[in-house]
């Protein structure tokens, strides 16, 4: 399904997960580039995402929001770039696609808010604990090659974006299993494209 593609985003922002299943998608499309204090949150933007957040993607008229939403829709849209599942592989590949946007997220964000559940209100958080979530993800990574296993599929983006931010900002520790699969993804020519788009769209410091 080819078609007009265009991506809004913001250079500092989880954009770059989806520019980088953009580029693994082989899909042409163009970038607007939005400002977090302006065009974010006026229209015609508002009219796309009246969340008033970056990314999305207008693809054929349709519009999809939300970083695992947007992977896991181009895989579909462009099948040809084999970033959907084997039949063998699709439980894991939803699997760790939708842990990596809940419980992943989720944990990570209440730590950086400095938010521990207690022990009883683990039951009612998704995450349960933001260590149980860690240990679980070291596991996943370890299990097989890639997340869904021995093919690279858009659950690797979305799910090894998260892995690759948290280990270089510190909100996951820089554990063997983490920092092998990065070595792996890393390596992928849509990656480094994507990294060398975005960090070429970085503002300048002010001098």
């Amino acid at each position: 399904m080819a078609g007009i593609l265009t991506f809004y985003t913001n250079p500092m922002s989880r954009g770059q997960i989806a520019r980088w299943a953009i580029e693994e998608s082989g899909a042409s499309y163009e970038t607007v580039l939005l400002d977090y204090a302006t065009t974010m949150k006026q229209e015609p933007f508002l009219s796309i995402n009246p969340m008033g957040k970056v990314p999305a993607i207008v693809h054929n008229g349709q519009v999809v929001t939300e970083c695992a939403a947007i992977c896991a829709y181009l895989a579909e849209a462009f099948p040809d770039a084999g970033l959907a599942p084997t039949p063998a592989e699709r439980a894991d590949y939803y699997r760790w696609l939708f842990f990596a946007a809940g419980p992943l997220e989720h944990a990570i964000t209440n730590r950086s808010l400095g938010v521990t559940p207690t022990d009883s209100q683990q039951r009612m958080a998704g995450y349960g604990s933001y260590d149980l979530v860690v240990d679980t993800l070291e596991k996943a990574v370890s299990a097989h090659r890639y997340f869904a296993g021995d093919t690279f599929t858009a659950a690797d983006v979305y799910a090894g974006s998260q892995v690759a931010w948290g280990v270089q900002f510190g909100s996951l520790p820089k554990r063997a299993a983490f920092e092998d699969y990065l070595a792996l993804v890393q390596e992928r020519p849509a990656y480094q494209r994507a990294n060398e788009i975005d960090n070429a769209l970085m503002p300048t410091p002010a001098s």
